[in-house]
């Protein structure tokens, strides 16, 4: 089991910037890959940003590239996500997951609320 919990949410103004941090624990010598992921009101969870627990290999969502950057320290078991030029579209509940097997995400965190007002 891997546990995970997201921290850093809340709310900011259209414009600025606001970092996400993921913790990790139990068996992280499994750990292959983490993400973020974010839910916004009446709209289906969405992929954000994710990278390889081992390795630079990053990924993003179109909506979010250029604006966001995901980050690690293996040795904190930490992942963060740094938000740039949030807008009111960035609102919604995020959550960082854990892969232990490729394609898919096996642990989830509850979730962090960022609300951007305009």
């Amino acid at each position: 089991q891997v546990q995970v919990a997201e921290s850093g949410g809340g709310l900011v103004q259209s414009g600025d910037s606001q970092r996400l941090s993921c913790s990790f624990s139990g068996r992280t010598s499994r750990l292959y890959a983490m993400g973020w992921f974010r839910q916004a009101p009446g709209k289906e969870r969405e992929f954000v940003a994710g990278c390889m627990w081992l390795g630079s290999a990053t990924s993003y969502a179109d909506s979010v590239k250029g604006r966001f950057a995901i980050s690690r320290d293996n040795a904190k078991n930490m992942v963060y996500l740094q938000m740039n030029s949030l807008n009111p579209e960035d609102t919604a509940v995020y959550y960082c997951a854990a892969s232990v097997v490729k394609g898919r995400y096996d642990y989830w965190g509850q979730g962090t609320q960022v609300t951007v007002s305009s």
